[in-house]
């Protein structure tokens, strides 16, 4: 139980771990209003670990495979709480920039060995369960850092960066509770009784078409934590603290929705959770786009929330179900990676939209996107049955 309770825990550290100052940001390209370009450098602030997190994932898969697990995992947890907590303490653009992209490079190590613990410890409907409790642990802690980094930020753009801290505690945990799996599972243990058995085959079509499907949803994710700051500022002029809590409710409805996971799984495809995924956050985005009250705004955001939510627990399991056990590291590594380069790439892609429509605009046309997509998907699902 407690080694279930440590990956649920510490999984919280990830996805959300470079939107927790998001609320924090008007205060800091304040501080910074001196320095040039200063507006971009404090939005790269919140993007940077995750291209760090991006380029680093693949090298962590390799590792895991080869060394082992848990290692890698106590380290990185100890380097995300100095490098999450060095906002407290740095001065300057350069030096803030360089601890963010440590902390990069923790959430690729943290984010990949406890996803392949988790496919590791687990299989079948148990395995959707705690994939689905994953994804919820980590909207959940979303949603209370995001909460708490507003109440922080109102008080100093600093106190957000306490929150990181917490990782020291929960690396007790990692040294108490977690142990090395034992490889020789699965389709590896087939294997073993059976020396003439194939191997495996990577199906390396699949696995492009989900690295790419998370890779669009991360980018569309990220214009709320980067964009919706100053969007709700613009409109409605809240405070911090209510900003957090707007950003928060879509990571709380998310968590709702991955809590639901394996029910919702039992009854509808891979493809077709992807379908709703793209129609919620499509929707979502479409309301945003035309709210005029903060409600609205919420509105708009526990909808997308609730597309996210089912998101993360879906490509997991599925990449875990498809990929052989022994590449199972790298392959999920491969997805952190392209998680987090959605996520950097999203202000980069999204800006010069902002520049020219304006942000209502921007939501607007990412939300006709999504929907798009989910048409997409409809028809090449169509179309594989008709060949069946």
């Amino acid at each position: 139980m407690m080694k279930r309770i440590t990956l649920l825990l510490i999984s919280t550290m990830t996805v959300m771990a470079g939107a927790t100052i998001s609320p924090a940001l008007p205060q800091i390209e304040a501080f910074f209003q001196e320095v040039p370009h200063a507006d971009f450098w404090v939005k790269l602030m919140l993007t940077i670990p995750a291209l760090f997190t991006a380029i680093a994932a693949p090298f962590v898969g390799i590792i895991i495979d080869r060394f082992g697990r848990k290692p890698l995992l106590v380290a990185a947890t100890l380097l995300y709480g100095a490098a999450g907590g060095s906002g407290l303490i740095l001065s300057t653009l350069p030096l803030l920039l360089g601890g963010r992209a440590l902390l990069g490079l923790s959430v690729a190590a943290i984010m990949t060995t406890a996803t392949t613990l988790i496919a590791d410890y687990y299989a079948g409907p148990q395995r959707e369960q705690v994939m689905g409790l994953q994804a919820a642990f980590v909207s959940y802690g979303g949603g209370v850092f995001l909460i708490l980094g507003g109440i922080l930020a109102d008080i100093s753009w600093r106190f957000p960066f306490a929150i990181y801290l917490m990782a020291f505690a929960l690396c007790g945990l990692v040294i108490l509770f977690i142990v090395e799996p034992q490889r020789d599972t699965e389709a590896e243990s087939l294997s073993l009784l059976d020396r003439d058995a194939p191997m495996p085959v990577l199906p390396v079509p699949l696995v492009m078409g989900i690295y790419a499907m998370m890779f669009v949803s991360m980018v569309a994710f990220y214009l709320v934590p980067v964009q919706l700051p100053f969007y709700l500022q613009a409109l409605t002029s809240v405070s911090n603290a209510w900003v957090g809590v707007a950003i928060a409710s879509l990571t709380l409805a998310s968590a709702i929705a991955s809590m639901n996971y394996r029910r919702i799984k039992s009854q509808v495809s891979f493809t077709g959770i992807m379908v709703f995924v793209y129609v919620l956050m499509g929707l979502g985005y479409g309301v945003i786009a035309i709210a005029q009250t903060y409600l609205v705004v919420l509105l708009g955001l526990l909808l997308a929330g609730l597309g996210l939510g089912l998101l993360m627990p879906n490509v997991n399991v599925w990449l875990s179900a498809k990929v052989p056990p022994a590449t199972r590291g790298r392959v999920l590594g491969g997805l952190t990676s392209c998680m987090f380069l959605g996520q950097f790439s999203s202000p980069i892609i999204s800006q010069p939209f902002v520049q020219k429509m304006g942000l209502a605009q921007t939501y607007g046309s990412f939300g006709i996107a999504l929907s798009i997509l989910a048409a997409g998907l409809i028809f090449l699902s169509l179309q594989a049955k008709q060949k069946t």
